[in-house]
């Protein structure tokens, strides 16, 4: 007979795990324990607003021109814009940054803003702010000329300015509308382009689109400047010769100006310069109305002593009704139409504000003035 089996033992509570021994939910982590993404700032690091004093006069569009201005500008750019940079005393001494489209920025200007870090020209010039005084406190001065923003529509204006002078069209127009047949009387005085020696001073970015257009013309170009283009350039320009300044103007038919001024090139022609010239030849100015003696030149034209002139630029801007450039004979005049199409007036504004937001970002600024 088989033994009866002991049965195993029945656990009783004392035996069942305790709630100790149960594992229970993992711990939700609290916010200081999510990790944070590294490439967003957290509200600590978010960048302090940086002020910027945009001046604009009202000769190039003032506040409504500023005002669009503005927009472009990154979101820590606080931005005060003003018709003159005396305009606003608190808005200039709290100033990081003075963007300037041909408002003078003076040395007490400079003086007056003592947290100012750049100065940044809404142009390829900078003749209208005291460089020296900003270079003494270590501020850099900086264009917008590597960008070439303004290239194409000033040498665009400045074949406005000598196809009209060739062409007569000025008086041809204020003739026919006036019920002249004027051709009898003008025709002696109409001209071509082509075969004509365009004289270039200043073969940078906009005296390079000049000269560019003139060989598409089949105009020989001459050029003056600080340096010479190199020997591709030149090829690349029809042969363009690098020659002295007196030889340039002696020789030329059409001379066209592209020079920054400075002290060394103010009243660059003045009138024993002008004297040079033939009395076919024509003068364009589409950079700085100083860089020309004004009254000299119109003594030239009084005198028959040159065929024309084609001005887009004065000394001062706007120019006084009293200025003797503005009635003198074989003249066609702009108000500083050169830069200001709508095209270009964005790629100023975009390349005035990369650089200031560059310099906002910690990054080196370009075109400082040397």
């Amino acid at each position: 007979m088989t033994a009866p089996t002991t049965p195993e033992p029945v656990h009783g509570p004392e035996n069942l795990p305790g709630p100790a021994a149960v594992p229970g939910p993992e711990p939700v982590p609290g916010p200081e324990d999510v990790p944070r993404p590294q490439n967003l700032p957290g509200p600590e690091n978010v960048p302090e607003p940086r002020n910027v004093l945009a001046v604009i006069p009202p000769h190039v569009g003032g506040r409504d021109a500023g005002a669009a201005l503005a927009t472009v500008f990154p979101p820590e750019a606080r931005v005060t814009v003003v018709e003159s940079a005396d305009e606003d005393p608190a808005a200039l001494r709290e100033a990081h940054v003075v963007v300037t489209g041909l408002g003078p920025v003076t040395a007490a200007h400079i003086a007056a803003a003592p947290r100012l870090e750049l100065v940044q020209c809404a142009s390829h010039g900078h003749d209208y702010v005291d460089v020296d005084a900003a270079r003494a406190r270590g501020i850099p001065v900086c264009t917008i000329g590597s960008s070439g923003a303004e290239r194409q529509n000033v040498a665009e204006q400045t074949f406005a300015l000598m196809l009209a002078l060739a062409k007569q069209l000025v008086p041809a127009h204020t003739a026919l509308a006036a019920g002249e047949w004027a051709l009898p009387r003008l025709q002696q005085s109409l001209t071509e382009l082509s075969g004509k020696t365009l004289g270039v001073v200043g073969l940078g970015h906009i005296g390079t689109e000049v000269a560019r257009r003139a060989v598409a013309f089949d105009m020989a170009v001459l050029y003056t400047g600080r340096r010479r283009a190199s020997p591709e350039t030149e090829a690349a320009l029809g042969g363009a010769r690098y020659v002295p300044l007196e030889e340039l103007l002696r020789a030329s038919d059409y001379v066209t100006l592209h020079a920054p001024l400075t002290e060394d090139t103010r009243h660059l022609l003045d009138a024993e310069r002008l004297a040079l010239l033939k009395p076919t030849a024509f003068v364009v100015n589409t950079a700085r109305g100083a860089l020309i003696d004004q009254d000299a030149l119109a003594d030239a034209l009084a005198a028959g002593a040159l065929a024309g002139a084609g001005i887009d630029v004065f000394d001062p801007e706007p120019p006084p009704p009293s200025l003797r450039l503005l009635s003198a004979p074989n003249v066609v005049l702009s108000p500083h139409a050169a830069g200001v199409t709508r095209e270009t007036l964005v790629r100023i504004a975009l390349a005035a504000v990369q650089n200031v937001a560059d310099h906002l970002a910690g990054k080196p600024p370009r075109d400082v003035v040397a």
